[in-house]
């Protein structure tokens, strides 16, 4: 037989190889459906459990209706990569919720059908310098009518994209929402400006009211309560006002019977001093519910705060610039060494920012396990909180810390067997709500719960100003809308613990996303040593150059002063020596301010030859080593 000659090999070789190429595609196209490579850093297109198990439990199918206007968009990077991120973003969610997500990208482009579309769905058009709105939402929708809408996906949230996604989802999955029951004496409703905002038609509530809002049915209980309705998945208590025994033995027989509860007591609640200083005297500062708490194995005292001197946060105390700002260690700005990582509703946390936080103890011989979940660092100690009231300055109550070396429990899960913290039955109250007018009635008595069935969940804190919103976020006016910005994580712990506590975990994971953008870190450590080495030097120079410049003009000015007078020779000559040292000063300030680029103009300069020269040369390198060791083959082969 005559050989395939190398020409028709080849050609051969790759039409087998373009077949092998579209095969292996097809095959992979239907068999890898939902394989995806997430080499960012941060894995930005990694879905996390919560949401992988949140999608595989879709029954129904749901719409997502992308709306974002491409041309507009195509003007302003930043938000055109954005919306890019969030188009891949929502790709994971319709390729992993095996086709129970439908995707519809539309654009918005201005005066079109689809603009107005996006406008009668209520997403937000954000003006733009032509005039032109740029729309850049979502419309998810079941197939029971329901609907729930993103109007914007603003860049202050991004590292919450995914929470905001996902919570979406599982809103149109779960039409009945979860009824949170909430007693509280604090402005939820109102936030700080009170009963005054209210009346004035000012009314913006708490932001972690509005988020508990916006995922459950929330239901505020009256303050006249003497049972808990029986369709409240979980009870919330925040800062409540003395509760009469009757009240007490309520939330006593809902925890008794299963129910869960998330109480925040504090020793000295801000929220509730500002709210009285607003006309609103139902918040008092401190507030307690000690037979039910010792009934559940816990210790609290509600006269004394805890001072944490490794935790005080900064705080702007006077216009001096020297001194602008002092430690305070009334106000706790804990991270995530400060927290539970084994337990849900802690383990994602980054930082929680806290006041006059009170401390919890376990009782010893308690039937109940004692977990924390949040605690202080050991340079803390305990402090009256009258005392502390009354001498707020930041230096003093520094001074008056004594760390005794203990870690103080701010936050903890109380669980396990208890028993009824009303052992002489059920109290009856008089019309005054004072003391008990009668012994309780047979029937009362005899359904009575005295232990409880089986383990109680309950989480409590010893801080009420958690839901202050100056504590955690930024709040600002978008378009109309109010957008949340927050630099702690207190809404995330006061909806995770409900989450957890009416039985949905898998939103927990999700709060706080890293972000795309990454901080040139190794840059700002340069910065930072060029600081300390440099910047008192610059500091030193730039004091010089102002001093010397002042003497020069006031030598100048005092010549100008004389008219008609010349200046004497001597005048003349310390103008001359002021204006060189100026001259020399500014030459030696440039060179400093060199100095403290040095490192990072160096830096940048090798990244940029690694990125331009470096690779080709590597490249070059191997085509050469690879010829040479081809070229000696062959000449040992013709050798043999």
């Amino acid at each position: 037989m005559k050989p395939i000659s190398r020409r028709l090999y080849a050609l051969g070789a790759i039409a087998l190889a373009t077949v092998l190429f579209v095969a292996v595609n097809i095959a992979a196209d239907a068999t890898f459906t939902t394989t995806r490579l997430d080499l960012t850093a941060n894995g930005l297109y990694t879905l996390s459990p919560g949401t992988i198990r949140t999608l595989d439990q879709l029954v129904e199918p749901i719409t997502f209706k992308f709306y974002y206007s491409k041309k507009v968009g195509a003007q302003y990077a930043q938000i055109n990569a954005y919306a890019g991120r969030v188009r891949d973003l929502l790709g994971e969610y319709a390729a992993h919720s095996h086709g129970r997500i439908v995707l519809e990208e539309i654009d918005a482009e201005p005066f079109t059908p689809a603009e107005d579309e996006a406008a009668a769905a209520g997403l937000t058009g954000a003006p733009t310098e032509t005039g032109d709105f740029l729309y850049f939402g979502l419309v998810g929708t079941n197939t029971i009518n329901g609907k729930e809408v993103i109007p914007f996906f603003a860049q202050e949230r991004e590292s919450y994209v995914e929470y905001d996604l996902t919570s979406l989802v599982y809103r149109l999955a779960t039409p009945k929402k979860p009824v949170v029951g909430i007693i509280s004496s604090l402005p939820l409703e109102t936030g700080a400006g009170g009963m005054a905002a209210a009346l004035q038609g000012q009314v913006q509530p708490f932001m972690i009211y509005e988020e508990l809002r916006q995922t459950f049915t929330t239901k505020l209980i009256d303050q006249s309560f003497d049972r808990i309705p029986a369709d409240v998945s979980m009870l919330v208590i925040a800062h409540p006002a003395p509760l009469p025994p009757q009240q007490l033995y309520a939330i006593d027989q809902y925890v008794l019977g299963g129910g869960h509860v998330l109480i925040f007591l504090d020793p000295m609640s801000e929220v509730a001093m500002a709210a009285q200083g607003g006309g609103q005297m139902t918040a008092p500062s401190s507030s307690d519910m000690k037979p039910l708490l010792r009934a559940w194995g816990v210790n609290y005292d509600s006269s004394k705060v805890v001072l944490d001197r490794a935790l005080a946060q900064a705080v702007q105390t006077s216009s001096d610039q020297r001194n602008p700002v002092e430690r305070y260690p009334m106000w706790l700005h804990l991270d995530n060494s400060d927290f539970d990582s084994s337990d849900q509703v802690t383990a994602n946390l980054q930082a929680l920012n806290l006041a006059s936080v009170g401390a919890l103890f376990p009782l010893k011989g308690a039937t109940t396990t004692f977990q924390p979940l949040v605690r202080s660092s050991n340079e803390a100690s305990l402090m009256d909180a009258m005392q502390a009231h009354l001498n707020p300055r930041p230096g003093d109550l520094m001074s008056a810390v004594e760390p005794t070396g203990q870690r103080y429990t701010i936050a903890a899960r109380i669980s396990g067997p208890v028993k009824t913290a009303f052992p002489g039955g059920p109290p009856t109250m008089t019309p005054a709500g004072t003391a008990p007018a009668k012994p309780a009635q047979p029937t009362q008595a005899l359904n009575q719960l005295k232990l409880s069935k089986g383990s109680i969940n309950v989480i409590v804190m010893a801080d009420s100003d958690i839901f202050d919103d100056r504590f955690w976020v930024h709040v600002e006016s978008l378009y109309g809308r109010r957008l949340a910005a927050p630099f702690a994580d207190n809404a995330a712990f006061v909806v995770n613990a409900v989450e957890n506590l009416s039985g949905s975990n898998d939103l927990i994971s999700l709060r706080t996303r890293a972000a795309s953008s990454r901080p040139f870190t190794v840059v700002r450590k340069l910065q930072g040593q060029a600081q300390t080495r440099f910047q008192q030097e610059a500091d030193a120079l730039k004091q010089r150059l102002a001093d010397t410049e002042s003497r020069l003009h006031a030598l100048e000015q005092g010549g100008a002063a004389k008219s008609g007078t010349a200046l004497t020779a001597d005048q003349q000559r310390e103008i001359t020596r002021f204006r060189r040292e100026v001259s020399t000063t500014r030459s030696e300030l440039r060179d400093v301010q060199h100095s403290l680029r040095k490192d990072i103009d160096a830096l940048g300069a090798f990244l940029a030859f690694v990125n331009i020269a470096l690779v080709p040369i590597l490249v070059a390198a191997f085509a050469i080593v690879l010829a040479f060791l081809r070229r000696r083959r062959r000449a040992r082969a013709l050798a043999l």
